[in-house]
């Protein structure tokens, strides 16, 4: 399964098809999973410390008989880690976990902060914490100069935050992933991020939460027309706008 790549804005080629590893926590089978995928010629692999799930992919990279250059591993910092002083050791984990020396692309994986002693996703606003989002950001810029990240990005960012964020950078965010599909087009978003040279990463490109491209009509009817299937409309819907993908699925 060939898959093209997308030139991020640091030169650095990202697979624009991904395997989405969100809510993907079933014992054994997300190790599996990771394998047939990577056998069948994925190489992007998308993770994050909050999905509780990264010792299982490190497992699974380390039994696959694929160069570890050839392969394109993106991660994400929670929220709790957004002190400066606290990212270094949050990479060190998430490398540890996934047994790497480095990530080809590390996101801040939303625009606030919580407090360090708080590491569910389920909190309350008095759990919020005032941490200027700059600050992660300039300890992220530093890992690059370390190489322990060869990127960095961020994830769930809108067009306001970001018009704020990126005079302030030294490194331009390489990534904004966004939850991209049919019902939520984000068009303006796309383009903002696309004319910053931002790439844009969609996570549940299928749809999210209770909808899904598989069952509207209008998609599925696309879909018999050309003898593909819903999915494939979509994903290619997306493709098309140089949006990069992650579907999640445990099927081949």
């Amino acid at each position: 399964m060939p898959v093209k790549s997308i030139k991020l804005n640091n030169g650095v080629l990202m697979p624009e098809i991904g395997l989405g590893t969100w809510r993907a926590d079933e014992t054994g089978v997300l190790a599996e999973t990771v394998k047939k995928a990577i056998a069948m010629g994925y190489r992007h692999i998308d993770c994050a410390k909050i999905y509780n799930n990264q010792r299982e992919i490190g497992k699974a990279l380390r039994q696959v008989d694929v160069p570890r250059n050839e392969l394109f591993i993106v991660s994400k910092i929670f929220q709790n880690k957004h002190r400066p002083e606290l990212v270094p050791g949050a990479v060190d984990e998430i490398l540890e976990e996934l047994e790497l020396e480095q990530l080809d692309l590390l996101l801040m994986h939303w625009p606030y902060a919580i407090k360090p002693e708080q590491e569910s996703a389920d909190f309350t606003a008095d759990e919020l914490e005032d941490v200027p989002i700059m600050d992660t950001w300039h300890a992220m810029e530093k890992l690059v100069d370390q190489g322990k990240v060869r990127s960095i990005g961020v994830s769930n960012f809108n067009q306001q935050v970001l018009e704020k964020m990126v005079p302030q950078c030294r490194i331009i965010p390489a990534m904004n992933q966004i939850e991209v599909h049919p019902y939520n087009p984000e068009h303006e978003l796309v383009k903002y991020c696309q004319s910053q040279n931002i790439a844009v990463t969609a996570f549940c490109p299928l749809g999210g939460g209770k909808i899904s491209v598989m069952n509207d009509n209008l998609i599925k009817r696309i879909a018999d027309a050309h003898s593909c299937t819903p999915a494939q409309v979509a994903l290619s819907w997306l493709l098309a706008r140089g949006i990069i993908v992650i579907p999640k699925s445990n099927n081949e």
